[in-house]
């Protein structure tokens, strides 16, 4: 008891429990109905929220995919090496930032790249294209 009255919680008063429904004396086909307008509101919005998260996304990738350059590589092509930071090659904060040149060996799927040095050692790993600039001479 709560000041003289029953305490009732905020989800009763949105969503009707038996004791509530016997307080308000709603008749059962009201109740129902009313429990039926509900559900069908909830699967409504839901349906929106799908709706609207769908275009987001699409939005999202179309702004994404115009700022995108498709880099193609061909096979025997001279192109460099990034070097990264956390690997042994970099040393210090003046040494180059890129290695190479080295020869596209093969192209897979996904734009990854198996490279070869100048004198046909094929790398045993891939590595992205992302990490990979062409060479001009």
């Amino acid at each position: 008891m709560v000041y003289g009255i029953e305490a009732v919680i905020p989800t009763e008063v949105e969503i009707p429990s038996v004791r509530i429904i016997q307080e308000a004396e709603l008749d059962d086909t009201e109740w129902v109905k009313s429990r039926y307008d509900q559900l069908d509101l909830i699967d409504r919005k839901r349906m929106n929220t799908i709706c609207y998260g769908q275009l987001y996304k699409n939005r999202m990738s179309r702004a994404f995919n115009k700022t995108v350059k498709p880099r193609q590589f061909a096979l025997g092509q001279l192109v460099l090496k990034k070097s990264f930071p956390y690997q042994d090659e970099a040393k210090g904060n003046f040494s180059p930032n890129w290695k190479g040149p080295y020869m596209v060996y093969r192209v897979l799927t996904r734009g990854a790249l198996i490279l070869a040095e100048m004198d046909r050692e094929v790398w045993p790993k891939p590595i992205n294209s992302d990490a990979v600039k062409r060479y001009y001479m």
